[in-house]
């Protein structure tokens, strides 16, 4: 039986691969297992109940900026998440661990930092790269939001994920399984949580939130 079970999310092969062959000289015995998909996560979670660290790239089909990351947390709370992203910005690794990743590693580190980060995760720590203050400069607005944000619950942020995928309530309903009044009752809770009018403004609110790094390049 493995010591670990970890799995690696990442819409990359390539860079997949090179992260499997890193973590197996790092750790032993160990079980890792791929997803390419925002879907393949969540699919993988459900058929490997041990799991119990997922690396998560922010932007893989299914999910983009952090929303992939606030399903994580709200649907599997006792699976900590560490964001491995070649955004490394101050606002991008602060708004990954106010929304509840408990690392952060970029895509750039090399083998000793990611043994580092993802022993001290295991260990119950958050980690952060060298030399990032946590308790950096703020924005209130965005900090509201993201207090928002985390409020969604797993189906809610499930949904949000959808409209920024710009899907209509019907095409939702059919991918959750759900009635639309269910996707219309979701969608209307969304926008009471984050206090706004329409789906537009609820996409441009979580579009905020990932900052302009995200934005603008890969993660």
């Amino acid at each position: 039986m493995a010591d670990h079970r970890f799995l690696v999310a990442d819409d990359h092969p390539l860079f997949r691969g090179a992260l499997k062959q890193t973590l197996e000289r790092i750790f032993d015995n160990l079980f890792i297992g791929e997803a390419g998909t925002f879907g393949e996560v969540v699919a993988t979670i459900a058929q490997e109940p041990g799991i119990d660290l997922v690396l998560l790239d922010l932007k893989m089909p299914g999910t983009q900026g952090f929303s992939g990351l606030v399903y994580l947390r709200a649907q599997f709370p006792q699976i900590p998440v560490v964001v491995v992203s070649a955004s490394d910005e101050a606002q991008v690794i602060r708004r990954a661990i106010e929304l509840g990743a408990s690392g952060f590693v970029p895509k750039s580190a090399n083998a000793s930092e990611m043994g580092a980060a993802l022993s001290a995760v295991l260990d119950g720590s958050v980690w952060v790269p060298a030399g990032f203050d946590l308790d950096g400069e703020s924005d209130g607005e965005i900090d509201e939001l993201v207090q928002r944000l985390a409020s969604l619950t797993p189906q809610q942020a499930r949904v949000l994920m959808m409209l920024r995928e710009g899907l209509l309530n019907k095409q939702i309903a059919y991918q959750l399984t759900v009635s639309e009044a269910t996707v219309k009752a979701h969608v209307s809770a969304i926008l009471q949580k984050l206090n706004v009018d329409s789906r537009t403004q609820a996409v441009i609110a979580a579009s905020r939130i990932d900052g302009e790094q995200l934005l603008a390049g890969s993660a």
